[in-house]
């Protein structure tokens, strides 16, 4: 059965929504919460102010609504990683790399500014957890699938929350300086440990 027709004004109002949602991401990510106004964003979006007052009045408005476009964008982002991952050995390795990249991109960088905010804003918070537990599920089990991970068996799940857990910090860690070599060293660490218990288990 089709769908609903669109109308071209609705596509353009789709289009308007997305850039400015696009431009609060960017803006998050390069600029900072407190760098990241309505005006910076419109100009960034190349859209007048009167139509992102119209679809999006406040600050808060834009942001809520980028919580669950970037959402979308990091689940894509990992889902991209996951299509071009090697097999064979050094594969976990390789899956480590690639979730320490995306732990360390723009995206996740403007995830971490809306996290911080939402820790004194009860509205940002309200809408964040529910995207984040969501998103949490989707990338802990894209993660499993990457590693190849049965987590059914002991301790198997545990490891692959703490691998999140572990990026999470390093990505954080790398925020104000250049932490590529101790990151390398941890993660070549991490991935010999994980190898370790997942051929355990699966032997």
């Amino acid at each position: 059965m089709p769908g609903p027709v669109r109308t071209p004004n609705a596509e353009r109002s789709q289009a308007t929504r997305l850039r400015l949602l696009e431009a609060t991401v960017e803006c998050l990510a390069e600029l900072g919460w407190s760098g990241t106004s309505t005006t910076v964003i419109a100009e960034r979006a190349g859209v007048s102010r009167g139509a992102q007052l119209h679809h999006y009045p406040t600050k808060n408005d834009l942001v809520i609504a980028a919580i669950g476009h970037l959402a979308i964008r990091r689940a894509e982002e990992l889902h991209a990683v996951a299509a071009r991952l090697p097999d064979g050995p050094g594969r976990t390795a390789a899956v480590l790399d690639q979730l320490a990249l995306h732990h360390t991109g723009p995206l996740f960088t403007a995830a971490l500014e809306v996290w911080v905010a939402a820790r004194t804003d009860s509205a940002l918070r309200a809408a964040l957890l529910p995207a984040e537990a969501t998103l949490g599920r989707q990338l802990h089990h894209l993660a499993a699938q990457m590693l190849g991970a049965d987590e059914s068996r002991p301790g198997v799940r545990e490891a692959v929350q703490t691998t999140f857990d572990l990026l999470r910090g390093l990505g954080v860690a790398g925020l104000i300086s250049d932490d590529s070599a101790r990151r390398a060293a941890v993660l070549a660490h991490w991935a010999r440990t994980l190898d370790q218990q997942l051929e355990a288990d699966r032997a």
